[in-house]
């Protein structure tokens, strides 16, 4: 089957949602552009920003004119007029920020990776079920239109069987960047590798087999690191990761009916191209964009599954999550990567 369209997304305007209250944990960069996102192009309210240092909450709650700024997150989580958190604290911080919120009865929205480790996922995930709250990972590339329109022709099975994945992603940081702390579990593999892993799981689930290689960098984090993956049924995914450039940051999923290749940076707004072997080739065409063109549409998902009673994404469900950390803890067991406070879940995760 060649078709002689692509599909159209199905994501609704994203003004077109029941309004949620919004906190967000940690006023840093992530929180600015979404934000700004939110603002522009949809109902919800931004109601109260939290960080350690009310200095750094007055600021942005200034700049984003939002109503109330909190010294601590404690504070945010407990506040009575707020209905979901936006957790975007620096990675070490993501598991405990959330916890605190889900505690406190708040729904969470948690930016990527929404855990250090599996281990931490699960937790989150557990404790967000025995709660009876809304949970997810800001994974927002796949609730992107142009994914709803790949999750459709993925669905359709009009790649066919599909055999290989292949995705990258490369950037070049200021050597200031927390992406060099090893005491913020700096490395590319949760900043930027979690892109690629997470599009490799979402098309072919958990790897059978997997064989990582990793380069060290002199600031005492992974500056690199490749993996190569075998699937039931004999597929094959290859990623790479690293931090000493940008890349085109592109993706292709071949079957055996057609290939789907993803213009770069493939996890933003941006077109793509699905081509079968008579030449054909269905051309999807969007203009490409960044944060603020796209975080919007995983604020109004949410507000529209928590408005339908649902306590997950169907986007990216907590299994997916998971199921992605799973991969990545296993490329830095075999790397020897250990995150900041985790000897004992890296130890864990070995005998599996």
């Amino acid at each position: 089957m060649t078709g002689t369209a692509l599909p159209q997304p199905r994501v609704p305007d994203s003004r077109d949602v029941p309004v949620l209250r919004w906190g967000i944990m940690g006023p840093g960069w992530i929180a600015e552009r979404f934000t700004e996102s939110i603002q522009a192009h949809t109902g919800q309210v931004i109601a109260a920003i939290g960080s350690r240092s009310l200095s750094r909450s007055k600021a942005f709650a200034d700049t984003f004119d939002v109503p109330a700024a909190y010294g601590s997150y404690e504070e945010l989580a407990a506040a009575p007029d707020i209905d979901i958190v936006y957790v975007c604290t620096p990675h070490t911080g993501h598991h405990a920020a959330a916890v605190l919120a889900i505690d406190a009865g708040k729904h969470v929205l948690i930016e990527k990776p929404i855990g250090l480790n599996a281990d931490q996922a699960r937790d989150i995930a557990a404790r967000a079920g025995a709660a009876g709250v809304f949970a997810a990972e800001a994974m927002w590339t796949f609730f992107l239109p142009k994914f709803d329109v790949i999750r459709q022709i993925l669905d359709a099975g009009t790649l066919g069987t599909i055999t290989t994945v292949v995705a990258e992603y490369g950037e070049h940081f200021d050597p200031s960047h927390r992406i060099f702390n090893p005491a913020l579990a700096g490395g590319p593999l949760l900043d930027l590798g979690t892109y690629p892993l997470a599009l490799v799981t979402e098309v072919l689930g958990s790897p059978q087999q997997l064989a990582a290689v990793g380069q060290p960098h002199e600031s005492g984090v992974n500056a690199q690191l490749s993996a190569v993956m075998t699937f039931d049924g004999g597929a094959q995914a290859v990623v790479n990761t690293h931090v000493h450039n940008f890349t085109p940051t592109a993706a292709t999923v071949v079957g055996t009916e057609a290939t789907l290749t993803i213009d770069g940076p493939f996890n933003m707004p941006g077109g793509f191209e699905v081509r079968f072997p008579d030449g054909t080739r269905l051309r999807r065409d969007e203009p490409a964009g960044g944060h603020f063109e796209g975080l919007h549409y995983e604020a109004a998902a949410v507000a529209r599954a928590i408005a339908a009673g649902g306590t997950e994404a169907s986007q990216r469900t907590l299994a997916a999550s998971i199921r992605t950390l799973e991969v990545a803890d296993e490329i830095r067991r075999q790397l020897g990567v250990v995150f900041p406070g985790e000897a004992a879940v890296a130890v864990r995760s070995a005998r599996h």
